[in-house]
């Protein structure tokens, strides 16, 4: 049985969990969520990208660590596995995709791009990981795994015309 929209609302708006899981509220959007979620992940990504690179990593690894929890908690008082509202796991997966990045307008919307299309084709192993690991991990996960290849792609970008 799927979720009534307000209950969706509820925990995107009212809980704690659900608030942070629905980005903020970005999930709510009623078409393309993920990409609403990423595009909500700039504001935080540009505070984050002036701290030293230590610190940046450490942040997005503690916000991974930290949406396992929530995912998995906004998953449950939904009753449904990864909704689609739930975008944290692509709020991190940008944050990935941007480490190390120089922190320039073109480079942030290439890596919002081929974040974007590595999330949504899902090249293996990410549909793998997507279909087969479960709970607020398999949420976590594959959005990582997509912003590690879209990191690896600016990153040779980067490289190349630098």
């Amino acid at each position: 049985m799927s979720p009534s929209r307000s209950d969706i609302h509820h925990v995107a708006l009212k809980t704690p969990s659900g608030f942070l899981a629905f980005g903020f509220g970005s999930g709510l959007a009623p078409k393309a969520p993920g990409t609403v979620g990423t595009l909500a992940a700039i504001p935080p990504y540009l505070l984050l990208a002036e701290l030293p690179w230590p610190w940046y990593v450490a942040a997005w690894v503690l916000a991974f660590v930290l949406g396992i929890y929530l995912c998995q908690r906004a998953s449950d008082q939904l009753g449904v596995h990864d909704h689609g509202g739930i975008v944290w796991d692509e709020f991190v997966g940008f944050w990935v995709t941007m480490t190390w990045i120089p922190l320039e307008w073109h480079w942030l919307l290439l890596g919002f791009v081929l974040f974007r299309f590595f999330d949504i084709v899902k090249p293996f192993p990410i549909k793998w990981l997507d279909k087969r690991v479960k709970g607020g991990f398999g949420i976590m996960v594959d959005d990582l795994i997509a912003g590690v290849f879209a990191w690896a792609v600016l990153m040779i970008t980067v490289s190349w015309i630098s």
